[in-house]
């Protein structure tokens, strides 16, 4: 990758010269140029500014000198970015992006900014992205520049040393990083986390998804729901007036139920709010509520001595988290006196929801009409 860097100020960008970016320079990597834009200003003191028509405070950089350097570094095919508070937001998704471009041209503004025709004329030759790092204002771009360059060229491949340290950061899956820690495992009075030093890597993993979740809420809670913390869920017998939010949940479960099993009709997709209704009245219903949104629910009926659990649905983005395995525990818990059994039914295709079934203790027992299985579970 290359990347040009147009600047009043050369000089800022010297941290580039620094650490992995330096290093991956001089692999080969990498070409970074940094270009002083007074280079194409041809008066005796190299004048880059001019008042702004029209009136106002501070300067404005002329045009004269960003034409000549565009003309003599060839910015055609490239991408140039203009940083700027007034841009689009910089993201990781973005980063990623610009990772993948042979060849980024920054543009570092400078008093009052660049004169617009400047910009106008780039898109005639390039890709112009206009990107701001923050809602706050500096006194140029080369500092927007330096963070935008770090945070892209470390996800050119090669880059990193370690490729797989890219996917666990903050961002990288839309939440914040989870707290590390190494040795000692005491210091000062304060302990490692015991799952830490387990060695159970299935729990160490739900453990650091937990905390990333729980340090994205409280700090960006525009990045997750708090429902998504499954602790103040309320589990409690279904009211009617949950009904019409039950037939959207249940609309978007039996979606993936019908993607894991393409060949069989599922009825619960055309179900309309009368029959929700309907059902809600048969056995015991209990539904999942957090945050003020509903969240999951589940069905239990007597059929002779055998509890017969359905309609165990939650939310798809909550998933994977033990919401399911509680409304299930919850559901058998409410089972009659005279059920001797459990029984339920799902998709022969549903490997996930057969996997869920099994380590709650029920067993295939055979087929239940097209594409679907039945399992069962002693009480």
């Amino acid at each position: 990758m290359r990347i040009d860097v147009l600047t009043i100020f050369p000089g800022y960008l010297a941290p580039l010269e620094l650490s992995l970016a330096g290093k991956a320079r001089d692999k080969g990597l990498l070409d970074i140029r940094v270009h002083d834009l007074r280079t194409w200003a041809h008066d005796r003191h190299h004048t880059v500014d001019d008042t702004p028509y029209g009136g106002g405070a501070g300067m404005v950089l002329k045009p004269e000198p960003w034409g000549e350097a565009f003309d003599e570094l060839g910015i055609d095919g490239a991408t140039v970015i203009v940083t700027t508070p007034s841009g689009v937001p910089f993201s990781q998704e973005l980063a990623r992006e610009l990772a993948g471009r042979d060849r980024l041209v920054f543009a570092c503004g400078r008093y009052e900014g660049i004169d617009q025709r400047v910009i106008d004329h780039a898109r005639t030759r390039a890709e112009v992205l206009e990107i701001s790092i923050g809602d706050y204002v500096l006194n140029g771009g080369e500092v927007a520049a330096l963070a935008i360059t770090e945070a892209v060229v470390r996800l050119v491949p090669g880059f990193m040393g370690n490729p797989e340290s890219l996917t666990e950061e903050s961002h990288e899956d839309g939440l914040l990083e989870y707290p590390v820690y190494t040795k000692p495992a005491t210091w000062r009075g304060q302990e490692v986390p015991a799952v830490l030093r387990s060695g159970d890597h299935a729990a160490i993993a739900a453990w650091r998804h937990d905390q990333a979740l729980r340090r994205t809420v409280e700090r960006r809670p525009d990045l997750a729901h708090p429902a998504q913390l499954l602790d103040d869920v309320e589990v409690r017998l279904v009211a009617l007036a949950d009904a019409g939010e039950l037939l959207t949940l249940q609309r978007a479960c039996w979606v993936q139920e019908q993607v894991a099993n393409p060949d069989v009709e599922m009825d619960a997709l055309r179900e309309s709010l009368e029959d929700v209704v309907a059902w809600i009245g048969e056995g015991t219903v209990l539904v999942a509520r957090a945050a003020g949104r509903l969240v999951g629910a589940v069905r239990g009926r007597l059929r002779e001595d055998t509890w017969d659990v359905g309609r165990l649905m939650v939310a798809p983005d909550l998933q994977g988290r033990g919401l399911g395995r509680r409304l299930l525990s919850a559901i058998e818990a409410a089972a009659p006196a005279d059920a001797t059994s459990f029984e339920l039914r799902t998709g022969a295709g549903s490997v996930r929801n057969q996997k869920m079934y099994k380590k709650a203790g029920y067993r295939l027992a055979g087929r239940s009409g097209p594409g679907a299985v039945r399992m069962t579970k002693s009480r």
